[in-house]
């Protein structure tokens, strides 16, 4: 009897050190990494997607693009733009999506408020960062971004090449 409760206290405390489901069914469908080049990240928000029963069997396929994809605040509500999500192939004509529409984000309304305020300053607008299902649920990752300028972009090139010598000298003991 005693090794029964003893084996059921093992599998409740394995239980509690495993992260949630959700947690663990995160699967990253789509990344935009020009945008991380491209933007200075202040930072970063999830959002739900609203979408049709075609358009999310695309992204599980992983049928989309996000590279110029952008959020915009209309009446209050959050909305992404330039979403590419590829037409479903057995969809038809009449129950598929249009590819590139307005899709709205699901988001509490103080978060928009505060993002509202945050990207009125100039020069900061709403990027997405990834496309990812979590659970059963497609999510997107937002940044509140500050576009850089070409010498900037440089400026990021010369460093990263300047760790990366500085990496490959003290890995090979040649200061």
């Amino acid at each position: 009897m005693n090794q029964k409760k003893a084996k059921l206290k093992q599998k409740k405390s394995k239980l509690n050190q495993n992260p949630s489901r959700s947690e663990r069914r995160l699967k990253v469908i789509a990344d935009n990494r020009k945008a991380r080049f491209d933007f200075e990240i202040i930072d970063t928000v999830e959002a739900g997607v609203v979408l049709t029963g075609t358009e999310i069997k695309s992204i599980r396929a992983g049928r989309i693009n996000i590279r110029d994809a952008y959020a915009q605040i209309r009446n209050e509500e959050m909305w992404l733009q330039n979403l590419h999500i590829s037409s479903w192939s057995s969809g038809g004509r009449l129950n598929n999506h249009d590819p590139i529409r307005s899709r709205k984000l699901l988001m509490r309304r103080s978060q928009i408020l505060d993002l509202a305020t945050q990207s009125a300053q100039k020069g900061l607008t709403l990027v997405a960062l990834k496309v990812y299902i979590k659970g059963h649920f497609a999510k997107v990752e937002l940044a509140l971004a500050k576009g850089r300028r070409r010498y900037d972009k440089r400026k990021v090139i010369m460093q990263r090449e300047t760790d990366r010598e500085i990496a490959r000298a003290i890995r090979h003991r040649q200061f």
